[in-house]
């Protein structure tokens, strides 16, 4: 049996910043079994192309939403912007702080409250986009984000298409999905590190087409698509 640990991310995280394999295992709950290889104590000029150009609309003081090790606050803060770092994984937290992060809280994004803000800008990168979850949550976190920025606030995310170029594996989980009520994107996934596994969760990829539907009556607009090649693409919500 694999015990349970809401911190095996954490652990990864760790393992990396001390040198050593930090690669995660991603499990979906239909069996399908991939290997993370997201850097993320990656530098600025190793981001990805869309990632890079998105974080330029970056101003003020920034939410970063999944914060991992750090590695937008390491960028950002430097260059003048203040930056508060959330993650729910003790052990990203303190790899954010031991990278040099200047600001970093173990909280989730469900729990950042008016108090916190106001912000300016909120980064959700790394595909964290997919913590908007599901239909039902997404806008919901959405709209919660709208009231925690300024008129002129911004929000910039990364994320997957999951239909462009998807094999047979996926598309089948889709059509599933959608027989089940849920977005065909949506997945249920826990990540293993070790014998570490956190709980089982769910994680949403959307089309363009989706993130459209999403955002509607949110207090955000879609302002621009970034595309990073191959399924990838970032994007920035502004306020209006």
């Amino acid at each position: 049996m694999i015990p349970r640990s809401k911190d095996a991310f954490g652990a990864a995280m760790s393992a990396r910043w001390r040198g050593d394999d930090g690669r995660l295992v991603i499990e979906r709950d239909d069996g399908l079994v991939d290997l993370d290889s997201f850097d993320y104590l990656a530098p600025f000029r190793r981001w990805a192309p869309h990632e890079r150009r998105a974080v330029r609309n970056a101003r003020g003081r920034v939410l970063d939403v999944g914060c991992g090790a750090g590695r937008v606050a390491i960028y950002l803060e430097p260059r003048g912007l203040e930056v508060v770092s959330i993650d729910v994984s003790p052990g990203a937290v303190r790899t954010a702080r031991a990278r040099g992060a200047a600001d970093v809280r173990p909280m989730a994004a469900s729990d950042v409250r008016r108090a916190d803000g106001p912000f300016d800008s909120i980064v959700m990168f790394g595909n964290n986009a997919g913590l908007l979850r599901d239909a039902r949550h997404g806008p919901w976190l959405l709209r919660r984000f709208a009231g925690l920025t300024r008129p002129d606030g911004v929000l910039l995310a990364s994320t997957v298409d999951p239909y462009r170029g998807a094999p047979a594996v996926h598309r089948s989980y889709h059509r599933r999905n959608r027989e089940r009520g849920r977005m065909g994107g949506q997945v249920r996934i826990r990540a293993r590190f070790q014998r570490l596994a956190t709980p089982w969760f769910d994680y949403l990829f959307t089309s363009v087409a989706e993130l459209e539907r999403l955002v509607l009556g949110t207090g955000w607009r879609l302002d621009d698509v970034i595309e990073g090649g191959g399924p990838s693409y970032a994007f920035v919500l502004r306020k209006g």
